[in-house]
């Protein structure tokens, strides 16, 4: 049963940070969700107090830094400490990150806020950081546009070729222009039926764009093993030489897999990074021998689930997934579209 009342919420954020203590190795998605929910409590002190916990860690250990931050910006403004998440915000903004839900949540605070040229300024750097001229959208970015083209709309400003492109990626029924129109306000309180029975159909489309969205709550993601690793797993386990020959065709194969999958319209792709030593302890809780290649995708699954999922394809200009530190454009995205 899910937590509804701000009791049930506590509860919830502290199993999780029992959990937490258990599996060290994903303390920073576990305290995340704990937080939402002492926010959810009304707990928000806590929940800052939890923020500060991941940022006081050496941020070479953090996956997300800027995500934690803007959370944290968000949550300080509701309660009262306006002017440390702003310049909070400032900070992310100056630092240009190229992780999209750190720019969202920025964003949405500030629109939250009323302060929709700042909103609007957030999302377009944030857009004009993450996404080339040409280059398929990735599934983190779409929201960015969705956000920008509703805080436009509320500004009163005219449409202009993201907007556009944002039209192009709504598959709702109801159009954006419609869901995002500000006299929708207006029509809630009115008692004309005609009005109340189009903010009803308006309504359905945007709940089924968010149940499409949490109906997958993890991305698609494929199982990626750095060198190093990949050498130890086949020594070990020589049996998955078949699956993976050598580290040259494992990244060949997985970069063929996540531009196939794109290809059939699956959305919110990702790569997981995998671990031997992890991998042995995923299987031990199995009662699976690691031997088994019918596991590998469900180790996947699973690290995906913990929030171990690097969005596909990153930004052309962004660090190619593989590690080796060149430009996705210049590594694996040579032949991307």
């Amino acid at each position: 049963m899910r937590p509804d009342t701000p009791a049930e919420h506590t509860t919830e954020a502290e199993r999780l940070l029992r959990t937490a203590a258990q599996y060290p190795e994903d303390h920073e998605p576990l305290f995340l969700q704990a937080a939402a929910h002492f926010e959810l409590a009304g707990d928000r002190a806590r929940a800052t107090t939890l923020y500060d916990e991941l940022l006081g860690s050496p941020e070479t250990t953090l996956d997300n830094p800027y995500l934690i931050k803007s959370l944290k910006a968000a949550n300080l403004w509701e309660y009262g400490h306006e002017a440390e998440a702003r310049a909070i915000l400032e900070g992310l903004r100056a630092a240009g990150p190229l992780d999209a839900a750190a720019w969202e949540i920025a964003a949405r605070t500030l629109e939250a806020h009323d302060e929709l040229e700042s909103a609007h300024d957030f999302f377009s750097t944030a857009l004009t950081l993450l996404l080339a001229p040409g280059e398929d959208v990735p599934y983190a970015t779409q929201s960015l546009l969705t956000g920008r083209h509703r805080v436009r709309r509320l500004a009163g400003f005219g449409h202009d070729a993201w907007d556009e492109l944002a039209d192009a990626l709504h598959t709702a029924a109801v159009p954006l222009d419609e869901l995002h129109d500000p006299k929708r306000l207006w029509s809630l309180g009115s008692s004309d039926p005609g009005e109340l029975k189009a903010e009803i159909t308006r309504l359905r489309a945007e709940l089924g764009t968010y149940r499409a969205a949490l109906s997958r709550p993890f991305p698609v993601a494929v199982l990626h093993w750095p060198e190093k690793e990949l050498a130890e797993l086949l020594d070990v386990y020589p049996e998955l030489r078949e699956e993976y020959v050598d580290h040259a065709t494992h990244l060949s194969r997985l970069e063929t897999s996540l531009r196939d999958l794109h290809a059939a319209g699956t959305p919110n792709l990702g790569i997981v990074t995998g671990t031997v030593p992890s991998y042995e302890a995923f299987a031990a809780s199995e009662a699976a021998s690691p031997s088994d290649p019918g596991l590998l995708p469900q180790y996947a699954t699973t690290l995906a689930a913990r929030g171990r999922a690097v969005p596909w394809p990153p930004a052309r200009s962004a660090a190619c997934w593989c590690g080796t530190g060149r430009p996705y454009r210049d590594c694996h995205g040579t032949t991307a579209r």
